[in-house]
């Protein structure tokens, strides 16, 4: 064995493909951003490093499209945030069917006393159809291509560098939409990012065959990043380790955590269910807050009911009923890199806001703004921000809370 522990390597890296936007990350805010600068009439490149659309959504079996309402009766997120939610359940759905909002008209009244407008989607088919509107929409998809590096000139990025099954190759880009969820594209680019503090618990969400139902299991305690912040929420962890999520060995061990988790629950069910059996299993780390941008603006848990003239779009909190926040732009890019911009789980807030703004209908949101940005400009701190919202109210979006 030889006692170097490092070496130099010298490629010449090949432009493989152009685009105006690349979106790096499938998820549910990386189909949003795509298909919002994709209607905008640029040449759009989405990155997957898997090979099925939808994110934590689908392959991590997050399959709840939490809340557009604020539980208070009214709907609070519009535009892609409710036709993902409608193609989510376009070839069926598995529960939480929301028939105030969608089966018939119903009053501020009775939705408010109702259940909030939300569905159990089926992850599979949420991503057939997601890959079905995305090409049909004129979207180029790359699938298991890994964003390795950037380069920058002026404060730009002029080309992301990517490792497939092609070998590593490079993208020539005009603007990047980082919808990754763990801001790699910013770390990539030296952009200024924040870990979270407290970490993940460990979760391993399954779905089995019993008795003839097809049931979701949730393993495990992925929505709450710390067991002790929410009284109501008493459930027993899987592990006392927290992730982070940013390290490649830790997130070895998490997986091999969560399936030697999986295995034993199902083992110790088959004594009251000799027939049950796993169908499908979670094929990302179910992680949700690792890293993220420090923006322009952290927007934080306080701010709730907050006029922002900036916004760009409203989400509820899926945790309980009453509050609403509007998401300011400036909560989507900083300021190291000038034609670089966040969606989903990556935008710039604080740890508390985060448990919020990490899950789905808050990706579409800002995957929506981020998107159509990107397809505007390639310095967002120089973007007419009046002109980009113009643009959301003419796709659907409701920027503030008294529009409601």
């Amino acid at each position: 064995m030889s006692d170097v522990k490092e070496f130099s390597e010298q490629l010449v890296v090949k432009t493989a493909h152009e685009c105006d936007v690349l979106v790096c990350g499938g998820g549910v805010a990386g189909v949003a951003a795509a298909l919002a600068a994709r209607r905008s009439g640029k040449k759009v490149i989405l990155l997957e490093k898997s090979f099925i659309l939808g994110g934590l959504a689908t392959s991590g079996l997050v399959t709840i499209y939490l809340p557009l309402c604020d539980g208070m009766g009214r709907q609070v997120s519009f535009g892609l945030a409710e036709e993902l939610l409608k193609l989510s359940i376009k070839y069926g759905y598995e529960g939480r069917y929301p028939e105030l909002w969608l089966g018939r008209e119903a009053s501020v009244e009775e939705r408010a006393s109702g259940r909030r407008y939300e569905v159990q989607f089926n992850a599979q088919l949420f991503a057939l159809a997601a890959e079905e509107l995305l090409l049909g929409e004129g979207v180029k998809i790359l699938y298991g291509y890994l964003a390795t590096g950037v380069r920058k000139e002026n404060g730009k990025i002029t080309h992301v560098t990517v490792e497939s099954k092609s070998g590593r190759q490079a993208i020539e880009v005009g603007s990047v939409v980082d919808a990754t969820g763990d801001a790699d594209i910013c770390n990539l680019a030296g952009a200024e990012c924040a870990i979270h503090n407290k970490g993940n618990v460990l979760a391993a969400w399954y779905y089995f065959v019993a008795g003839g139902e097809y049931k979701l299991n949730m393993l495990g305690f992925c929505d709450v990043p710390d067991d002790g912040n929410r009284s109501e929420n008493k459930v027993k962890l899987l592990a006392d380790k927290r992730f982070f999520g940013v390290d490649g060995e830790e997130l070895s061990e998490m997986t091999e955590m969560s399936h030697r988790s999986l295995l034993n629950n199902l083992l110790q069910r088959r004594g009251e269910q000799p027939d049950i059996l796993p169908v499908t299993i979670a094929t990302i780390p179910q992680i949700r807050m690792t890293r993220k941008i420090v923006g322009k603006y952290v927007l934080d848990e306080s701010e709730v009911h907050t006029r922002f003239e900036d916004s760009v779009g409203m989400v509820s909190d899926w945790r309980k009923r009453g509050p609403v926040f509007e998401i300011p732009f400036r909560a989507l890019y900083g300021g190291d890199v000038k034609n670089l911009i966040t969606a989903g789980r990556c935008i710039s807030v604080t740890d508390a806001m985060w448990d919020i703004t990490r899950v789905i209908p808050d990706c579409a949101v800002t995957g929506e703004a981020a998107g159509l940005a990107a397809a505007m400009t390639d310095d967002f701190e120089k973007l007419d921000v009046a002109a980009l919202q113009s643009e959301l109210c003419a796709r659907g979006v409701k920027l503030h809370e008294s529009e409601l």
